[in-house]
């Protein structure tokens, strides 16, 4: 098996691993980053949602052999528990994590969004969150918690 050099919430990191492994694997079980979550395994659900290169991508369906060079954000590396992420906090204050599976993606596509249009309306957030599932039913506390998040970013 051959080793993988990741950059990963801005450290090298080594995996040694097949080729077509998922990115999600890696950083589960090989570097105890369990902010993306196993949801579908088929790129659907939104669940293991991480950032390549700043771009919200499907961590269960990229082979790791294509992300060398690239830039890896996981849920880990955008704040911490003593200095959470504007979204973090805000998912944290609206109660926007019932269960809390699909919180991952939904702060990792809403955090890119907020990127590129800091302050959207509540059908653009709907729009950009279309793609991540929710079965508990937390769709108005994530949306109230995304618009949160893009006031206290513009205050």
């Amino acid at each position: 098996m051959p080793d993988y050099e990741l950059r990963v919430n801005g450290k090298t990191r080594t995996a040694r691993t097949d080729p077509d492994t998922p990115l999600l694997y890696v950083l589960r079980n090989d570097l105890a980053l369990n902010g993306p979550k196993f949801g579908c395994g088929m790129a659907q659900c939104g669940a293991c949602t991480v950032h390549v290169d700043g771009k919200a991508t499907r961590a269960c369906v990229t082979p790791v052999s294509t992300l060398a060079g690239k830039a890896i954000t996981t849920l880990e590396g955008i704040g911490t528990p003593d200095h959470p992420h504007p979204l973090q906090k805000a998912f944290l204050d609206e109660q926007a994590a019932q269960c809390g599976y699909c919180t991952n993606g939904m702060i990792m596509t809403a955090k890119v969004l907020l990127d590129t249009k800091p302050n959207p309306g509540a059908a653009e957030i709907k729009q950009a969150l279309a793609g991540n599932l929710c079965r508990c039913g937390a769709h108005n506390r994530i949306v109230r918690a995304v618009q949160r998040a893009a006031k206290a970013a513009g205050a």
